[in-house]
């Protein structure tokens, strides 16, 4: 591979104003360490003083190629200053690390940009190791030269920077939204922290449309940014893998499978080679699928249809599941050492009703999303968003569909505001168009809820008392308490009542039906 080092030029100690050692030429004199390419970095005031470098260490070192940047700082020693340009520096510069391995030459420059190289090259914006030289000392007459690994973690001061960077990739896996949910907050905390530390596989579960799909492909630019990877993600849909062109899809297939022309097909897992791999409801894939998904995860490898060679294709997994993959695992259904090895790193997705002080930045983002795609501007009249907002954040509104209704939601109302603004009247026919999907949505899954509670005592029911019965029973298990199930179930009459004991009502409701809390809960 070739070596490029990128640093400074010493505008004193490279002058030879203080000994005749020089440490950019001296660091190309060195027989074990040959510089195919030194990116040498100055400010325009020292120009003259570059180029005679610049022609010093070629003639000292002809096969190594001098490349001069001009960056001009104000102040050398405004640590803000000189981080940012050494941002931006390091954000342009096309790093190859395939090709070319990269070192940073600390010995020149403030202690400042010493500081700021740290932080790069600890960050990984910089993916390079650091280097120190030296002067010869004694009697040895060979300079010094040492590759380093400093422990940025000693320098406490410049935690605050590191604080900043973890903040922005978080706001990045939040897609910009300003969230106030705690348990999200530091669930999307846990995930920067293992997405930019790990390529291990990473599991995303949760209900359909808490936003898996949208946060592994956060995940996905958080991981190109970090520079874990170079390629695309792939997104596969594996409930759409089933049938016999499955294997072949994911797989891949070579022409002599079929003897047909045009039969040749590189697969998706090839597609992800340097990306990421999001296998979406993963849960539906087959047993044999998932035994070849298993070793090529493991290995990087793994058989097209048709072929008798391995092909290799790395790539990072991210996998999404809406149901319980253990639960699978005992039923038979998904394979147990596929199981343990995606859940190293599992974290599930809480849905919108468990994050209903998280509606309102959700609402300015969803009218930011129709802004930007419809080309008007949206808002809400005043006791219109008073009036939206305190149905969606009532416990009683079940949002099933997550945030998929809820986005769907605004963007309706959006369409009707012909004039960009949106009324009273648009929100309260939003709101019956909402409650008359979910309850055709729940219609025919009360029967099968209560049946497993109460056998054939469930027909006997008349149809009123079996809708109520059951939304009581799906509040029930979407609660962790008897006093919380009682809050959301009378959470309007409560204010109108002198006595507030919801878990008492709720249990007397209960034992109507001959039921008690762990059977309504699902203990």
């Amino acid at each position: 591979m070739r070596n490029v080092v990128i640093g400074f030029l010493g505008t004193t100690l490279d002058a030879g104003r203080k000994r005749h050692w020089k440490p950019s030429p001296s660091l190309v004199s060195h027989p074990d360490f040959p510089v195919d390419r030194f990116e040498m970095l100055y400010d325009h005031h020292f120009n003259r003083l570059a180029l005679a470098v610049k022609h010093e260490i070629e003639a000292i070192s002809p096969q190594t190629e001098v490349v001069l940047h001009r960056l001009d700082l104000v102040d050398p020693w405004d640590f803000e200053e000189v981080y940012a340009k050494l941002f931006d520096f390091a954000r342009g510069y096309g790093f190859d690390e395939d090709r070319e391995q990269y070192h940073i030459h600390l010995t020149t420059g403030t202690h400042v940009a010493q500081i700021c190289w740290f932080l790069l090259a600890e960050s990984r914006h910089v993916p390079a190791q650091l280097v120190q030289t030296g002067p010869p000392r004694g009697n040895d007459a060979t300079p010094k030269l040492d590759v380093i690994d400093l422990d940025l973690r000693r320098y406490n001061a410049l935690q605050h920077r590191f604080d900043l960077i973890s903040q922005e990739y978080s706001d990045l896996l939040k897609g910009g939204i300003a969230t106030k949910n705690a348990a999200y907050n530091g669930l999307i905390s846990q995930i920067e922290h293992v997405a930019g530390a790990t390529r291990a596989p990473i599991l995303l579960l949760g209900e359909t449309g808490t936003g898996k799909t949208q946060l592994a492909e956060r995940i996905h630019s958080l991981k190109l940014d970090r520079r874990m990877i170079k390629g695309r993600m792939v997104h596969v849909n594996c409930a759409t893998l089933a049938g016999p062109d499955g294997i072949a899809m994911l797989f891949g297939q070579r022409r002599g499978y079929t003897g047909q022309a045009g039969s040749e097909r590189n697969g998706l897992l090839r597609e992800a080679d340097g990306g990421v791999l999001f296998l979406d409801e993963i849960d539906e894939l087959g047993l044999r699928e998932q035994a070849v998904i298993l070793h090529a995860i493991e290995t990087g490898r793994y058989y097209p249809l048709g072929s008798d060679y391995e092909v290799t294709s790395r790539f990072h997994v991210i996998a999404g599941s809406n149901h319980d993959l253990r639960k699978r695992a005992a039923e038979g259904l998904f394979r147990q050492d596929l199981l343990s090895r995606l859940t190293a790193w599992t974290f599930e997705l809480p849905p919108l009703r468990h994050r209903r002080e998280d509606i309102e930045p959700n609402l300015m983002f969803e009218l930011a999303r129709a802004e930007k795609e419809l080309g008007m501007r949206y808002g809400f009249n005043l006791d219109a968003r008073e009036r939206y907002l305190k149905f969606a954040r009532d416990p009683a509104t079940p949002w099933s569909g997550n945030f998929r209704d809820f986005g769907a939601s605004v963007r309706r109302m959006c369409i009707f505001a012909a004039r960009g603004r949106i009324t009273r009247a648009m929100v309260e026919e939003e709101i019956l168009r909402l409650r008359a999907l979910w309850s055709e949505a729940t219609a025919d899954a009360d029967q099968t809820l209560l049946h497993p509670l109460l056998g054939r005592q469930a027909e006997a029911i008349d149809l009123f008392d079996r809708a109520q019965l059951a939304q009581v029973i799906r509040s029930c298990r979407q609660s962790a308490s008897l006093s919380e199930a009682g809050r959301t179930l009378f959470s309007q009459s409560r204010n109108r009542r002198t006595s507030t004991n919801d878990a008492d009502r709720l249990r007397k409701y209960l034992a109507k039906y001959g039921l008690d809390w762990d059977a309504a809960h699902g203990l």
